[in-house]
């Protein structure tokens, strides 16, 4: 039960907001031809433009369209949480926090598909892949 004394109402926040990110996104996304690198999903509403070496983690390359990868939701939350990365031949690789979910009905039905899935090529920026080892390195299959 919520108590009676929590009530719903706004309140003014002051708040950080990302210079130019909306043109990192519309750089990534269409170096993917609008599509998930993963899926195919062409619905923007559900794309991310995914940083593979965070924003906060690296101010150089905050805005370096090889830095980025179009995913959709799901994937970029994965990824983002180090659940998921790319190997040296851009394909998923799963982390063992993952893997302890193979008998999961969810586990066969959004990630078993995209198991050692290649990414799709960008069309102009490709991935550096040192960003990509640096995330094998820093982030994936860390203990969150």
């Amino acid at each position: 039960d919520i108590p009676e004394t929590i009530v719903g109402e706004y309140r003014l926040s002051v708040v950080k907001t990302r210079v130019n990110q909306s043109v990192f996104r519309q750089i990534v996304l269409a170096n993917y031809d609008n599509q998930c690198a993963l899926t195919g999903i062409d619905l923007p509403d559900l794309l991310v433009a995914s940083h593979i070496i965070p924003w906060a983690r690296n101010k150089d390359e905050r805005l370096n369209p090889a830095n980025g990868i179009c995913l959709s939701s799901l994937y970029d939350k994965a990824f983002d949480r180090g659940l998921i990365s790319f190997d040296e031949k851009y394909r998923v690789i799963f982390s063992k926090k993952l893997q302890e979910k193979v008998n999961c009905s969810y586990f066969d039905t959004y990630f078993k598909p995209v198991y050692h899935k290649k990414l799709v090529e960008a069309t102009r920026y490709s991935i550096d892949p040192l960003f990509l080892e640096w995330h094998r390195d820093v982030l994936f299959d860390k203990t969150l």
